[in-house]
């Protein structure tokens, strides 16, 4: 005698499974441009690698003999898959289930997802596309009672922040525990109008009256309340795509940098890109004008591994770049400032912005390199009132703190406080400047006619005095008489920046190789 009949069962149970919300619903949510769940963890994963956990649970029906007539599936599914041929924990809501709210589902699925991630040390994917996680009105008057809300599980979620890589993909509408969800990573992307985040949508927000928008109506105010020109720009959300194929390909390249958990390094890739090339066009990239801007994105394709860099928060922060990248095949955390908005000066958001990257390094075991061209932090009474020298402390602090090794390249500007917070002046400064740098406590330029004023009064002729103190002061504040003095390591040209960042690379990976900064 077999079980052939049980198993028989169970495929009956999981082909009811695979029907998700029904043909009706899943019809309607490719109508809207969307993958839905299971073809998105197809599409993610590598080739046939994920292997569903749980997926018969849901909401059964049974005849009047107990025998099974239906199954409306848990709107969450999980398992263990393979991206870059190396293991995950991917996850998908299931929008064609109740909106993918998680009160038509099981807790229990969600939280074994985080708790399978930390306590087998996997880097975690959500594919989020839900309405929340509290139900509608109508399941208050079903339980019959109100309660205090929590959310089941959300202590692995914060364990999972602290042990391995999250990824959050916002791939539709996502409301409360949704946002929340999204929020809690390392990594988030949204697509263009396709997804939107918000604690509450426009029907909670604008009351009874939204119950009677047009579909179109209702649409676009999702996008007003919480689209990706929002949630790009204000750094809810870190990058945005146009597809949610990008937004794929996107996650998978980002995990590529990744270790698996905390306390296992990135790998190295091979690299074809030689270490000693030196590109002729890096002698001229920095203007003679200081008042000139140039591309700071153009100095870093010339320094990095050719098609390595990893842009992200490329929408807001703008004084600063952060990317993943590659120096000779080891994978490097990348700050670098941006002439080309503000000036390069750190306001509040891009303070806030380099906090964060610096942490993800650090939390993950990644070398930083930072290009400095930074003319301080951003003044004026906007910048005040958005507390930006609270922000600018804290990036400094999380720099100080910052326990992997740190190569700093002036290429121009460094001044003040900001100009401070390149790197941690307490230990061993693996730092080079370009024979552009400019550099001190503040610019000459802004205050040299303040400190001779009386001179220049007094002066026949007080333009050519101006001038004359002028032509003095570019003496002292030539970079070579910082280097007389030993104030800055090395002065280099700038045709050699590559090779000495890779040099940099090799030496940093090697002390992280050998386990001397194991007591953080």
């Amino acid at each position: 005698m077999t079980w052939q009949k049980e198993l028989d069962e169970l495929r009956a149970r999981e082909a009811l499974a695979e029907q998700m919300g029904g043909e009706e619903k899943v019809s309607r949510q490719r109508g809207r441009g969307k993958m839905d769940a299971r073809a998105r963890l197809a599409a993610l994963c590598d080739e046939g690698s994920f292997r569903e956990i749980g997926k018969i649970a849901g909401k059964a029906s049974y005849d009047e003999n107990g025998e099974l007539t239906g199954v409306l599936p848990a709107p969450f599914l999980f398992g263990k898959a393979t991206i870059n041929g190396r293991p995950v924990v991917a996850t998908a809501d299931d929008f064609t289930i109740r909106g993918g709210a998680a009160d038509a589902g099981i807790s229990r699925k969600m939280v074994q997802a985080e708790k399978m991630a930390h306590e087998l040390r996997l880097p975690i994917i959500r594919m989020i596309d839900g309405t929340g996680g509290g139900g509608s009105v109508k399941t208050l008057e079903m339980i019959g009672a109100t309660y205090i809300p929590a959310v089941p599980g959300w202590g692995d979620v914060v364990e999972n922040l602290d042990s391995v890589p999250v990824v959050a993909l916002a791939l539709g509408p996502t409301a409360g525990l949704g946002a929340a969800r999204i929020v809690a990573s390392h990594y988030s992307i949204m697509v263009r109008g396709l997804s939107q985040i918000f604690a509450a949508g426009p029907a909670v927000v604008d009351g009874l009256g939204a119950s009677y928008r047009s579909a179109t109506d209702h649409q676009q105010a999702k996008e007003e309340l919480g689209g990706s020109e929002i949630h790009t720009r204000n750094g809810v959300v870190d990058d945005e795509v146009a597809t949610e194929a990008e937004a794929f390909v996107r996650a998978r390249y980002f995990l590529s940098f990744m270790p698996e958990h905390v306390g296992q390094l990135a790998r190295r890739s091979n690299c074809t890109d030689p270490v000693h090339r030196r590109e002729e066009a890096l002698l001229n990239l920095v203007p003679r004008d200081p008042k000139q801007v140039y591309s700071m994105r153009r100095c870093l394709d010339m320094v990095l591994d050719a098609g390595t860099m990893f842009e992200i928060g490329k929408n807001w922060g703008q004084a600063a770049i952060t990317a993943l990248a590659r120096l000779d095949g080891y994978p490097v955390a990348v700050i670098a400032s941006d002439p080309s908005f503000l000036g390069g000066s750190w306001d509040a958001k891009t303070s806030e912005k380099v906090e964060r990257f610096v942490k993800l390094a650090d939390q993950f075991r990644l070398p930083i390199v930072h290009l400095v061209d930074n003319p301080g932090f951003m003044i004026g009474r906007e910048a005040e009132m958005a507390g930006t020298i609270r922000y600018g402390v804290q990036a400094m602090n999380a720099i100080y703190k910052a326990s992997v090794p740190l190569a700093s390249i002036v290429l121009r500007r460094a001044y003040g406080i900001a100009g401070s917070a390149m790197s941690n002046a307490e230990k061993f400064q693996y730092r080079y400047c370009w024979p552009s740098g400019d550099w001190g406590s503040l610019p000459i330029a802004g205050g040299l006619e303040v400190a001779y004023k009386s001179e220049i009064e007094a002066a026949d002729d007080p333009a050519a005095e101006l001038e004359e103190i002028k032509a003095r002061l570019d003496k002292v504040t030539s970079p070579f008489r910082s280097a007389e003095r030993f104030n800055v390591e090395d002065i280099i040209d700038p045709r050699d920046t590559r090779p000495l960042l890779c040099e940099f690379a090799e030496l940093a990976w090697r002390k992280l190789e050998s386990g001397s900064n194991s007591a953080r």
